[in-house]
């Protein structure tokens, strides 16, 4: 029986010209992806590429609320761009230093539970029975010193009218202590409003005012400077009054 070699029946033989080769393995593995598994393949690349720009995105907005923060936290605050306030709030004390030198008596003021209308509008009624009843009769007064020709009567104005403008003088110097505690019992922040910057600037104009009485006897003109000044303060007053009712129905 013959054995019938299969290289020899496809007529294949084996030249020495033409020696065998044999492939060596390779050591790279190649992956491939099956087509079913593409699209979730795809779908976990967007997954975290949108988990990434998810995280990004928090620490953007998590970085604006600390810069939001930062900047409320400041101790005095300006919603205008005048330049008088800008000028002016160089000269006031701080915010924050305010708030604790007040911290206690506002803590006794919120203790007692006092009505919110009393709180909230009990300033602002103080404030202007002082400036129409002493302020306005102390302005009338000042004008009759002027030009009255009643002897009697000049002597009674030139007697009350000192008196009632320092009493206006106290009780508004009092009367801003009792505003910002208001503000800080009702936690609105301070120093900020065009209402405290006219306050502010009355009262530096009231005790300047107070002081040129006492040079009038070696300046006379001075005179018309103080009767010039007061009117141009009760104005500012009023301004003041009409930006306080402002603030009072803001909040």
């Amino acid at each position: 029986m013959a054995v019938i070699n299969p290289s020899n029946a496809l007529g294949l033989r084996t030249s020495p010209l033409m020696p065998s080769f044999s492939f060596p393995k390779s050591s790279i593995a190649f992956f491939r992806v099956p087509p079913e598994s593409l699209p979730s393949a795809l779908f976990s690349t967007r997954k975290r590429r949108g988990t990434s720009t998810h995280i990004q995105f928090s620490e953007a907005i998590d970085g604006a609320e600390e810069l939001v923060e930062m900047v409320e936290s400041r101790e005095t605050l300006l919603y205008s761009f005048a330049p008088l306030p800008l000028l002016l709030v160089a000269a006031l004390p701080g915010a924050g230093t305010v708030r604790s030198l007040f911290g206690p008596f506002v803590e006794l003021v919120k203790s007692l539970n006092l009505p919110d209308l009393l709180v909230h509008w009990g300033h602002p009624g103080n404030m202007a029975v002082v400036l129409f009843a002493m302020g306005g009769y102390g302005t009338y007064l000042g004008f009759r010193i002027r030009f009255s020709e009643d002897v009697e009567e000049k002597a009674k104005a030139r007697d009350l009218h000192p008196k009632l403008l320092a009493g206006m003088f106290f009780f508004f110097a009092l009367g801003a202590t009792g505003g910002v505690t208001s503000l800080l019992t009702s936690d609105k922040p301070i120093f900020e409003s065009p209402h405290a910057v006219t306050g502010f600037i009355g009262l530096t104009l009231l005790t300047l005012q107070t002081i040129l009485p006492a040079l009038f006897e070696g300046n006379p003109g001075l005179r018309n400077v103080h009767g010039i000044l007061g009117s141009g303060i009760m104005t500012l007053f009023l301004v003041h009054a009409a930006l306080g009712l402002q603030l009072g129905l803001s909040y």
